[in-house]
């Protein structure tokens, strides 16, 4: 499979995540933990960070209504965007990148990367 392709696919994963965890299928724990492994995509790393602030918010969400609200919309715009197998728009893209590097997203569990979660919580 071409990379373009590939990463279409794994967009229309994440969008598949993202509809789950809003129509309270999976959690958002569960959600995170089956993206796509090792992905490199702005898009995928944006709804990663998305779904991150959508669990952290879980107690606001629950006290304000109006912004549970446009929290759902923000995040069903971003799965019907990558759902069809769409990058986000750059300014959605770059209000991530403007705070974050890099999201801290699945690894596929090679040697190495066995190696490096061992020791990733003893220092």
């Amino acid at each position: 499979m071409n990379p373009e392709n590939k990463i279409k696919k794994e967009r229309k994963v994440v969008a598949g995540l993202i509809f789950e965890v809003l129509t309270e299928k999976t959690c958002v724990k569960e959600a995170l933990k089956n993206f796509p492994q090792d992905i490199k995509d702005s898009s995928i790393k944006c709804a990663w960070h998305a779904l991150v602030h959508f669990e952290a918010d879980e107690e606001f969400r629950k006290n304000d209504i109006a912004y549970r609200d446009e929290q759902n919309d923000y995040l069903e715009m971003i799965a019907f965007s990558l759902k069809e197998g769409n990058s986000l728009p750059l300014n959605i893209i770059n209000s991530y990148n403007e705070y974050y590097e890099d999201a801290f997203m699945p690894k596929s569990q090679g040697f190495l990367n066995q190696i490096k979660n061992l020791f990733r919580f003893t220092i």
